[in-house]
């Protein structure tokens, strides 16, 4: 499935199999969430990569562009029952702007229209978690490392 555009300026293209797209969203991966991988793990840039390249080939993946320039990635994924929304990388410039929760509204907005529920996971000491909280996400499990939520089909929200 595509994702549809929000106008006036934003666009989402699918990304493509090649060396190109993996670079570009490898490093909006590593700009967004560097600091939280490094906090736990450090950052090996090998398993890094290898995780990387594993999740590109496992998803869509699509551009975040406004107007002319590369703003980050997102993943958004149409699956039996619900949307999976993921690898969610804006690069640094663009974070803290509105835009995150622009795009984020933007894909729920899809989401509401086709009757599905959202799945996301994050890490469980990234503030991202904040952002989601306010756009109706709620917490249906853990692990030792990530927090996974979900937003409702529009039917179950009060």
């Amino acid at each position: 499935m595509d994702l549809p555009d929000l106008p006036p300026d934003f666009t989402f293209p699918r990304l493509a199999q090649t060396a190109e797209a993996i670079d570009f969203t490898f490093e909006a991966k590593r700009a967004a969430m560097g600091p939280h991988i490094i906090r736990r793990w450090g950052w090996d840039e090998a398993v890094q990569r290898e995780i990387h390249h594993r999740r590109f080939h496992e998803k869509p993946f699509f551009g975040i562009n406004r107007d002319a320039s590369s703003l980050g990635t997102l993943s958004f994924q149409v699956l039996t029952g619900y949307i999976q929304f993921g690898e969610f990388y804006l690069l640094p410039a663009f974070q803290r702007r509105g835009i995150g929760s622009a795009v984020l509204a933007h894909c729920l907005a899809v989401a509401h229209e086709m009757g599905l529920a959202v799945r996301l996971e994050h890490l469980l000491w990234n503030p991202v978690g904040s952002l989601y909280r306010r756009h109706g996400f709620a917490p249906t499990g853990c692990s030792e490392t990530h927090q996974f939520m979900e937003r409702p089909t529009p039917d179950a929200i009060p």
